[in-house]
């Protein structure tokens, strides 16, 4: 399948989740006048804030059943970013009153394809009015990794921190991806640092597709994200970018058969020496 339309939508989500509805309502709509049959939502679509996490989780199940409806009603499918999921996979609660960070995948009939919780968590110290970031105080991590079936081929999922290690990446190239999604919300400092490189290297090293939905604007008085959307094809060039902050759609045209023949004529793959037994 040739000429695939996807698209990242970048968002400047506020703490609740009731003003953040609207605009992602519109952007979904906006992706299927546009043709996108394929669309990524960015981390903590639902809430960003101090302490929003905690507080929308209790309308989680609500929110996922929002997305499902909106994917079947504009027959997308849909990358839902990340929402606070205060259930692991196998229905059991997240202990110590923390939750996940969690992405489901929704089919363009609504039904779900699959669920990815973040396995890295930013504990990290960033020179930027904020300083301290420690996710795990909010979010317990992730433990399974696995591609999502889609009917335009295989995802993985590399949520914001889980980008800086190539490892997942590439085993997630192992397991059959052809697209690797990034929902994320970069800072301002390391995402001018390091967003681009980034999404550049995954796609060259795993010959795969990468689309970056990050948050892009001010949240709180000290938590700035970096933005900049982008998609970036299998031989690291950059398709479609949006260069300021603020929401906005991402769009651009995919041909999987191209990647297809990149992968033939080096293949990387391969060649790797250090393939899990």
């Amino acid at each position: 399948m040739t000429g695939i339309r996807v698209a990242a939508w970048q968002a400047c989500s506020q703490d609740l989740w009731e003003h953040n509805r609207p605009a992602l309502a519109e952007a979904m709509a906006d992706a299927a006048d546009n043709g996108v049959q394929l669309l990524v939502l960015p981390e903590n679509v639902a809430a960003f804030g101090p302490g929003a996490a905690l507080k929308v989780a209790a309308q989680t199940p609500e929110i996922v059943d929002w997305l499902a409806a909106q994917a079947q009603r504009h027959g997308l499918v849909l990358v839902a970013g990340t929402l606070p999921a205060p259930l692991r996979p196998d229905g059991s609660p997240v202990p110590n009153g923390r939750v996940r960070s969690a992405t489901w995948v929704f089919a363009a009939d609504g039904s779900v394809l699959g669920r990815y919780d973040k396995r890295h968590l930013f504990d990290v110290d960033v020179a930027d009015s904020q300083g301290r970031y420690q996710e795990s105080l909010t979010y317990e991590p992730g433990d399974a990794l696995d591609v999502i079936a889609t009917p335009f081929g295989a995802i993985g999922v590399l949520t914001c921190y889980d980008l800086r290690f190539p490892l997942q990446a590439a085993r997630l190239r192992d397991l059959g991806a052809d697209l690797l999604v990034v929902p994320a919300a970069f800072t301002a400092v390391t995402g001018e640092a390091h967003w681009q490189v980034l999404l550049r290297a995954r796609a060259i090293e795993n010959q795969c597709l990468v689309i970056g939905a990050g948050q892009g604007g001010r949240h709180s008085p000290t938590r700035v994200t970096w933005g900049h959307s982008q998609i970036v094809d299998a031989w690291g060039q950059v398709l479609a970018e949006r260069s300021e902050n603020g929401p906005g759609l991402v769009t651009a045209c995919w041909d999987r058969q191209q990647q297809q023949r990149w992968r033939l004529q080096m293949p990387v793959h391969a060649h790797r020496r250090d393939q899990p037994a």
